[in-house]
């Protein structure tokens, strides 16, 4: 019966070592996105028809936290007027980036993979 515990308690140890962790930035904010597709053929949000995961990333100050996965993917930061005030594209591995710190007020965020275009706001200070 010993013994039965000792594996069964060294099989539950091997099980937490191997399982996954997950950390996230200290005094960052979640930002809440939506998922939008672009109708590459009218060039209009026809709205997506199948399931999609959205990414999951927070803000703390100017640095914007990739907890998931952008690999590839374009980051836009528009004006209040639909301009383009910021673009680049998320490099492969990135889990952070910093953004201009000439960026002030409210935004519209968004993080585009071809058709598939994920949007929230932030507000800079």
């Amino acid at each position: 019966m010993t013994s039965k515990r000792f594996l069964l308690f060294m099989l539950m140890g091997l099980i937490s070592l191997l399982s996954s962790v997950n950390a996230y930035a200290q005094n960052s904010n979640d930002i809440n996105l939506e998922a939008g597709y672009v109708d590459p053929d009218t060039g209009n949000d026809s709205g997506q028809k199948t399931s999609i995961q959205i990414p999951h990333i927070g803000i703390g100050g100017y640095t914007l936290f990739l907890y998931t996965p952008c690999d590839g993917c374009t980051l836009r930061i528009l004006s209040s007027s639909g301009s383009v005030e910021y673009s680049t594209v998320i490099a492969s591995g990135t889990t952070s980036l910093a953004l201009p710190s000439y960026l002030s007020g409210t935004y519209e965020i968004q993080i585009v993979h071809g058709n598939i275009y994920f949007w929230g706001y932030i507000d800079l200070q």
